[in-house]
């Protein structure tokens, strides 16, 4: 941390940085694979919906994108996001956090960043009095999010595509 308390090296994401945090997405998808996340039939048009999307969202403010900057791009990226949802004694504010896509270039990972992303977002969402954060873990991810004190969701994931 410097001196203002702030993560060295994560910083806010800006409109300069849309580009790269699409090239990070997809990166995210190509290393996750199967028929889930990269389906055989799909185009490439998520990229500019993303980009379009990932616009609208980086001044809301249930929308917070963090990133580390890399040598001529982006090293590293994680999005947090807030949900308005009924209030009950398992979600007393009935905010519910999502961490999103934190993903790491190959060629900066082991350095920190995630986690790094990840204490930014886990501070955002205390300061907004969040009740719960849930997450999708990757395999390679799965271990810092425990560190940081994740554990299993009582509910079974379920999906589904109209």
């Amino acid at each position: 941390m410097d001196q203002d308390g702030r993560r060295t090296g994560v910083r806010q994401a800006v409109e300069g940085d849309v580009a790269e945090l699409v090239r990070l997405r997809a990166l995210l998808f190509e290393d996750l694979g199967g028929e889930f996340f990269a389906p055989p039939a799909g185009d490439d048009g998520w990229r500019h919906t993303l980009a379009t999307v990932l616009k609208e969202q980086l001044t809301a403010d249930t929308v917070r994108i963090l990133v580390v900057d890399g040598d001529g791009g982006l090293a590293a990226c994680g999005i947090g996001t807030i949900e308005q949802r009924l209030p009950g004694p398992h979600l007393p504010s009935g905010r519910l956090g999502q961490v999103i896509g934190v993903v790491t270039d190959p060629a900066h990972r082991r350095r920190g960043h995630s986690r790094a992303i990840m204490h930014g977002l886990l501070d955002w969402f205390r300061e907004r009095d969040v009740a719960r954060v849930d997450l999708h873990a990757s395999r390679d991810g799965e271990r810092l999010y425990r560190d940081l004190g994740f554990v299993d969701h009582p509910d079974p994931a379920l999906y589904w595509r109209p």
